[in-house]
């Protein structure tokens, strides 16, 4: 087969909301919720560039197994205000964001974690 091509390719982000899916090993990420344990094996980031704003991780919805079966619990990351990172959010989960943040580079997200 014969290709040829012009020009060159560009990604432009018009919706200001990007999701970005990681598949975690299992067992090597453990979330507990009131007691219980679930191991987690699926993550999606929710990041956001409102009214063309650097990029902000607001959201991540884990895919688990409890011992009831698959649950998904969501992590929200902004403060109630929307101003900034909520408090008592693990490191690991921070891990996690940047993470989905470097496989999302190809859109033009870049991330840097809430300094402490």
């Amino acid at each position: 087969m014969e290709l040829s091509t012009t020009g060159e390719p560009v990604v432009t982000q018009e919706d200001p909301q990007v999701e970005v899916g990681l598949d975690l090993q299992e067992g090597t990420l453990i979330l507990t919720q009131d007691g219980t344990d679930f191991v987690a094996y699926h993550a999606l980031v929710e990041f956001a560039s409102p009214r063309e704003q650097p990029w902000t991780a607001q959201q991540v919805k884990f895919s688990a197994h409890g011992p009831d079966g698959a649950v998904a619990l969501v992590v929200d990351l902004l403060n109630d205000a929307c101003d900034g990172p909520r408090d008592g959010i693990p490191d690991v989960i921070w891990q996690v964001v940047a993470l989905a943040a470097t496989s999302a580079g190809d859109v033009g997200i870049t991330y840097a974690p809430p300094s402490p």
